[in-house]
């Protein structure tokens, strides 16, 4: 028999729903509009763009899960699919598309679209649903630290190497110094992780453990398939995070 209770505790309250539907919709818009501004006004790389509408979502679930929790986090990430569906819709040579789609994932470039958002919905949903208010720290690994590689790698990546791709897409590579971006990234975001997470608290033992998980989501970052990165860069730094840093 269902649980009447425990369904409706998973269900948004009318204040959730007027605050992170409207609002989470309004907002989701503005940060997919900014982009769109910088890539086909300002002239911005697409690798620069996507990552930026990327970082700008993450913090504001960062934000959404740490003040009204895993309901929120969930009805926030429904606004920004609609976001992204409305960018898909609009197509090739529209200024929401284009601040996503990469040329270089020509001709597949709505698919690069579509496979990360399934990626970071996956991560995202299994985080919190796994760990709860700790889904912070895969929030912020895989907001900053993941962000991190591509525009480092586009701006003075010079060493490149090849990552796995699933099925017809283009040979895909990434570079060592956006790697080295993503290490101190995820070393930054790890500690900040630390600063709003009441569950972890910075000492000797969090100091030496930290660099070990920042490097572990690096070396994953590295080998993950084109597109998948998004799914074990929430899930791994908070599943480390709970066996390493929770007493």
């Amino acid at each position: 028999m269902i649980n009447r209770a425990a369904l409706l505790s998973h269900l948004p309250t009318l204040r959730v729903l007027l605050l992170c539907g409207p609002v989470g919709l309004l907002w989701s818009y503005a940060c997919l509009s900014f982009a769109g501004y910088l890539k086909c006004v300002r002239g911005f790389r697409t690798g620069y763009t996507r990552k930026i509408f990327h970082v700008l979502i993450f913090l504001s679930a960062v934000a959404v899960q740490t003040f009204w929790g895993s309901v929120a986090v969930f009805l926030f990430g429904t606004m920004v699919s609609l976001v992204i569906a409305y960018a898909l819709f609009c197509g090739v040579g529209n200024k929401f598309y284009e601040a996503l789609a990469r040329e270089q994932d020509g001709p597949h470039r709505t698919y690069y679209i579509v496979l990360p958002y399934f990626a970071t919905l996956i991560g995202g949903v299994a985080d919190n649903i796994l760990f709860g208010p700790l889904s912070v720290v895969g929030y912020l690994v895989g907001g900053l630290g993941d962000a991190a590689g591509e525009p480092v790698g586009t701006r003075w990546g010079k060493h490149r190497y090849a990552i796995p791709t699933f099925g017809n897409g283009p040979a895909t590579t990434r570079s060592y110094e956006g790697s080295l971006g993503v290490l101190i990234v995820s070393m930054t975001a790890l500690f900040l992780a630390i600063a709003i997470s009441p569950d972890i608290h910075f000492n000797v033992r969090s100091a030496i453990i930290l660099p070990v998980i920042a490097i572990a989501c690096t070396l994953i970052e590295a080998v993950s398939p084109h597109g998948w990165d998004n799914t074990p860069m929430q899930i791994v730094p908070t599943l480390l995070a709970a066996a390493l840093l929770l007493r």
